[in-house]
């Protein structure tokens, strides 16, 4: 199984953005701790990609169309304000779980909506950085069935 991860606006700045909700790793540390499960599960990183600017989250999920069999993505910010990504991943049709390290249910009121939950197969939430790896467990499940 082929997966690209996505992550959108200042989770390239894990470690330092509000370490009391995102935790202390790095987005260098995120990575590592992927490549290491997704070894465990037989599951091929294609890309790991991050951007703050949503039309490159965009070009990110139209490129995954071609190369994977499915995407993990923590759209950040854009959660709550993007039907652009909400369009591209239905676009691409390809099984997709949305991520978040904290919980957005239990912060402020304008972080429960999720424009892009609509087309994903899952959420997982609150579990901190074993929150991607959750994702990756429910994708190797969903396309192995």
């Amino acid at each position: 199984m082929r997966v690209m991860v996505i992550n959108g606006p200042n989770l390239n700045m894990l470690g330092i953005r509000e370490p009391e909700i995102y935790g202390n790793k790095t987005y260098e540390d995120l990575i590592h701790y992927m490549e290491g499960a997704a070894e465990a599960l037989d599951v091929e990183i294609v890309e790991f990609y991050q951007s703050n600017h949503e039309g490159d989250l965009v070009d990110a999920i139209q490129r995954a169309y071609s190369t994977c069999d499915g995407i993990v993505i923590n759209p950040g910010a854009y959660t709550h304000t993007s039907i652009a990504l909400l369009d591209a991943v239905k676009t691409v049709g390809l099984p997709v779980v949305e991520v978040h390290i904290s919980d957005p249910d239990k912060r402020e009121t304008f972080r429960k909506r999720s424009y892009i939950r609509r087309a994903c197969i899952a959420t997982v939430k609150g579990m901190g950085l074993d929150g991607y790896i959750e994702a990756l467990k429910i994708l190797t499940k969903f396309t192995r069935q």
